[in-house]
């Protein structure tokens, strides 16, 4: 049996209950979870192993690579740019950008990159990866490629190209790349240990991950034993040159390490922000309330930020999705807390998000890469938050 270490508040017992069962029942190696409530934390818990191979064990400052997670980090750091006037998000692109204009994307507007609208998931030749990692061989990549469909007549997950796209728009206005306006403006007033860049100094507190394929693996099985509302998914997975594939292939390799030295110490800012649960939920804390005097929003730009931009079918996923500008809105099958709840899951199941009208910041991080349909881990925590505030 795996031991859980840190603090429950009274009411908040649920959670622990739920956090012991991810280890136990549901594949959990090395984890965190952490919960603020009206600007106080009321979890903080974590457990198992941050390196298995060799029994390291996960502890309070044990740090975590949370994937897309990240991009919550990053949008918040391009509303504090607009809310304080040097950014409109409803202005080109190119008004900060001014490269970007080719090929058609001259009127594209800022926010239709930060919710997915801008059709720019890809790339026609993908870009080395070590030139990517060095930032501006990919900005301009972009900056040249045609869009994959009519900007704003859609949206599709920008799982990588995020990162780059928004990135630079942070960095053309603020002079600064994204990950040292996050370290400044964001980490540093609210001791933050999360990372958009990992420091030298901080890799041997970094977790390292493993990556476990589902119980089942849809694409290896016939395609009538597929369920019917998957089938359009799992045909798209078995098609390299489908956009849901072509998405993550934006380098050369396609295939990223982030386990590497070298892909830590980039800055990703869609895809390798390393840091503790405790820091995700510190931060959607301070989105939606003061913590410790500090509050990164108003509530008026929080409104704009957190108000839906796309919604329907998503053209990469090709399921339900939700975006507002640059935050992951509530689905059927995106576990937050109701309806007003904003935020940003990552892949294999880390999750960082805020509900301000229960007053509740939420983070959660794990080194088990499970994915899949039968990863219940993110949606058992949430529920327990749930079970909490009834």
């Amino acid at each position: 049996m795996t031991t859980i270490y840190g603090e429950v508040a009274a009411g908040f017992e649920p959670v622990r209950e739920a956090f012991a069962a991810n280890f136990a029942q549901h594949g959990d190696i090395g984890a965190a979870v952490c919960v603020y409530q009206y600007g106080r934390p009321v979890v903080d818990l974590w457990g198992g192993f941050a390196d298995p191979e060799t029994d390291r064990s996960w502890t309070r400052d044990t740090l975590q690579l949370v994937y897309s997670v990240t991009k919550g980090a990053t949008a918040t750091a391009a509303h504090m740019l607009a809310e304080r006037g040097a950014l409109d998000l409803d202005a080109p692109v190119a008004k900060y950008w001014p490269e970007f204009a080719a090929n058609g994307k001259a009127d594209i507007p800022v926010r239709w990159l930060l919710s997915h609208q801008a059709g720019l998931i890809t790339l026609d030749q993908p870009v080395p990866l070590n030139e990517a990692l060095a930032w501006h061989p990919m900005a301009a990549a972009l900056a040249a490629q045609r869009p994959q469909w009519t900007p704003g007549t859609a949206h599709g997950y920008h799982g990588r190209t995020w990162g780059w796209l928004v990135g630079e728009v942070i960095r053309r206005v603020s002079g600064r790349t994204p990950g040292r306006f996050f370290a400044d403006e964001i980490a540093a007033p609210l001791g933050l240990d999360f990372f958009i860049g990992l420091p030298a100094d901080q890799r041997d507190r970094v977790s390292r991950m493993v990556y476990q394929r589902p119980a089942i693996d849809l694409t290896t099985v016939p395609a009538e034993s597929v369920p019917e509302e998957l089938r359009e998914q799992v045909a798209a997975w078995q098609d390299p040159e489908s956009l849901s594939n072509r998405a993550y292939a934006v380098t050369d390799p396609a295939a990223i390490d982030f386990d590497s030295p070298e892909v830590q110490a980039a800055e990703l800012p869609a895809s390798n922000g390393i840091g503790t649960a405790h820091a995700l939920a510190r931060m959607y804390a301070a989105l939606i309330g003061e913590v410790d005097g500090v509050r990164l929003l108003t509530s008026e730009t929080l409104a704009s930020a957190a108000k839906e931009q796309a919604s329907g079918k998503d053209q990469v996923m090709l399921i339900p999705s939700r975006f507002s500008s640059g935050y992951m809105l509530p689905t059927e099958t995106n576990p937050m807390i109701g309806p007003n709840s904003f935020g940003h899951t990552g892949r294999g199941g880390s999750l960082g998000f805020a509900d301000p009208e229960q007053g509740i910041a939420f983070g959660y991080a794990m080194n088990n890469i499970i994915g899949g349909l039968d990863d219940l881990r993110a949606t058992s925590l949430v529920d327990a938050v749930r079970k909490s505030l009834a």
